[in-house]
């Protein structure tokens, strides 16, 4: 059952597709407390939850720790992070549904546009407080349905309330490679040269800024592509997909057309006092579409047709929470007071405000409330709102208008879309990814534990940038995200410029890649028709074990194994040099063990606690007692060449 609570005046996200009727009686939990602005500048609105001891904490989507949340804070707020630590409070998306299992079991939404903040028994072991900077919110409570399954039921009727989950074609489930240093016609076709050459399959490669000219959206350096329609053509001929990248950002430059006809028509965010507002991203000075406005949404969205009608059938938009590496205004501000630092007296307080004053150039959260929305309304009508006080629909507003014109220009479930930053409600246009990670063991830890937070939000189609985007990855690390990732929706190697190439290639005993990859395609029909019936049904693709077996005490503390479907168990091993790892058998399965190109064992594993070894180049999983998992008998080198004849497992 859901329970809607109306609070101040509501700004519509439209993160909720269902209407519910705002309820009349005193919210089922907890309370909430309304103060004053001269009261409370920062917070006015707290909703206040006190737990017992054992209770936990799921959802938040993309976020930092555990999957029980439980013991720290967050803060809500789309943020560009390319640094990610266990530390932090925010990452690129802002996803405001929490569940709660023990005492109290029940789940609860936020809904709300700007800056939350989330105190998750962090000051108080037993007290939540959740506060928002302002009084002007709803509140969504859900509790179960007459079922064992309390948090299955809880996390199936919010994903009803907010709209069916994206759904991608098949080739989004294929392998497929990207890194920011891919440049030329040249260096895509090496690409897949390589991949031939070892037989492994590969779907898509992705193109990162350097396509574009100067970093302008919709644009084709015609000196490195000078027939891209025909390279498009002849990459497909391949079974290759090419996937560019679209920025948030238009190049403020005459003469770019893009640019002139925005300005035009007045489709950029402007200056509270009315003029455009100018920010600092890739292409240099840029301009930000009023993604809220409903023409400009459109407006953008009809911009994609310039690369569909090359053959383009998918992309993946960035940079949109929106990043800023400085604005014009900020700028002038800070270089005003640099000026004033007298260079012949610098102490160390001097230098750590001068150090202070260039940190705090990009991303800057005053350069949030500078410009304004004319954000439209259920009722056709437009409201001006100040970015800042909406700051987390941003990026999804994008994403919506993307989709939407995606859906026209290539098909429903034809088009491929995932993207940056993202609020509840972008869910239903794109998939995401989780953002600039890094090479680190503890990073894939944590694209483990986000995977079913974003779930329960509505992403499905998700996955991390495999091998980290950051850093200098090694050949152990990429093999075990690879075991990893072959389970998850959206499988991208993806890194950085200046980093070490990790196309799976580029390390020795390229067969290992080779057979682990292999799986995935063997396991394509299975893990898509589980994803749609996901989709389509309000199910989570990626499942606790805590919500699968909710009365076995032993499977509600376990936060690196997850279910896949409703037939699957996976335990990853994410720890360097280790050669296997415990794994908790929550009911009797069948251990699955793949190498060298094919299933190597299969055999029955009692419920407890197992060690299991598990080699480099191995993937070991877990088929449900009474279940088949369908796998194909050969490997195709796309997703257009699958056979379906299966051999089935468990």
């Amino acid at each position: 059952m859901i329970k809607r609570f109306n609070y101040g005046n509501h700004f519509d996200t439209f993160a909720c597709t269902e209407e519910i009727i705002p309820s009349a009686d005193k919210i089922p939990f907890g309370s909430v407390e309304i103060k004053t602005p001269a009261e409370d500048s920062e917070y006015p609105f707290t909703w206040t939850l006190k737990l017992e001891e054992a209770d936990q904490i799921f959802g938040l989507g993309e976020n930092v720790r555990g999957i029980n949340k439980r013991g720290y804070h967050f803060t809500s707020f789309c943020s560009d992070n390319p640094q990610q630590t266990p530390g932090d409070e925010s990452l690129y998306g802002a996803h405001n549904f929490i569940s709660f299992s023990g005492s109290k079991n029940f789940g609860v939404f936020f809904d709300y546009p700007g800056k939350l903040h989330f105190d998750l028994c962090f000051e108080k072991w037993d007290t939540v407080c959740v506060k928002a900077q302002s009084g002007d919110i709803e509140i969504y409570f859900i509790t179960p349905e007459d079922s064992e399954y309390k948090q299955k039921s809880i996390v199936s009727q919010f994903r009803k309330l907010i709209g069916q989950s994206y759904i991608p074609p098949v080739w989004g489930f294929g392998n497929m490679q990207s890194r920011w240093g891919y440049v030329t016609e040249k260096d895509f076709e090496t690409i897949a040269d390589n991949f031939a050459k070892n037989n492994v399959p590969l779907d898509a490669i992705f193109m990162d800024i350097d396509y574009m000219e100067d970093f302008k959206d919709f644009t084709i350096n015609k000196k490195l592509f000078p027939d891209f329609k025909k390279f498009v053509g002849k990459m497909k001929d391949r079974g290759i997909r090419m996937v560019p990248i679209i920025d948030s950002a238009v190049k403020n430059q005459d003469g770019y057309d893009v640019c002139d006809e925005g300005k035009k028509l007045g489709m950029f965010s402007k200056t509270k006092d009315g003029r455009e507002f100018i920010g600092g991203v890739w292409p240099g000075d840029s301009l930000f579409p009023d993604f809220l406005n409903a023409d400009v949404r459109k407006w953008f969205g009809s911009k994609y047709k310039v690369l569909t009608d090359a053959g383009i059938e998918g992309f993946w938009n960035d940079m949109n929470e929106p990043a800023l590496f400085y604005s014009k205004d900020t700028l002038e501000e800070k270089f005003k007071e640099i000026s004033k630092i007298n260079l012949e007296k610098l102490d160390v307080w001097e230098f750590f405000k001068f150090k202070d004053l260039c940190s705090g150039i990009q991303n800057n959260p005053e350069d949030y409330k500078r410009f304004v929305h004319n954000a439209t309304q259920k009722d056709g009508s437009t409201k001006q709102v100040v970015h800042y006080d909406v700051h987390n629909l941003y990026g999804a507003n994008m994403t919506r208008a993307s989709g939407e014109a995606l859906e026209q220009l290539v098909g429903k479930e034809k088009y491929l879309l995932f993207s940056r930053a993202s609020c509840i409600g972008a869910h239903r246009y794109g998939g995401i990814w989780t953002g600039d990670n890094s090479s680190h063991w503890e990073h894939l830890l944590m694209g483990i534990h986000m995977m079913p937070s974003l779930n329960m939000c509505g992403f499905l189609y998700t996955g991390t940038d495999l091998g980290g985007f950051g850093w200098n990855a090694t050949r152990d690390l990429v093999l075990r995200w690879y075991a990893f990732g072959i389970f998850t929706p959206l499988l991208r190697n993806h890194s950085a410029l200046g980093t070490r190439e990790q196309e799976f290639y580029q390390f020795e005993n390229p067969q290992d890649f080779a057979s682990i990859i292999g799986l995935r395609y063997k396991l394509i029909p299975y893990l898509y028709q589980q994803f749609t019936e996901c989709a389509k049904n309000n199910k989570m693709y990626f499942t606790p074990l805590a919500f699968e077996f909710p009365e076995d005490e032993r499977a509600r503390e376990v936060e690196d194994q997850l279910m896949v479907g409703d037939s699957l168990m996976i335990a990853p091993v994410y720890t360097q040099n280790a050669t296997g790892r415990y794994v908790y058998i929550p009911e009797e399965m069948t251990l699955v063990r793949y190498k060298d190109n094919k299933v190597a064992e299969q055999k029955q594993v009692s419920k407890g606690d197992h060690y299991i070894k598990v080699d480099l180049n191995e993937v070991v999983f877990f088929v449900r007692s009474g279940k088949k998992v369908p796998l194909c008998k050969n490997v195709a080198m796309n997703t257009d060449q699958i056979v379906y004849d299966f051999d089935y497992i468990g």
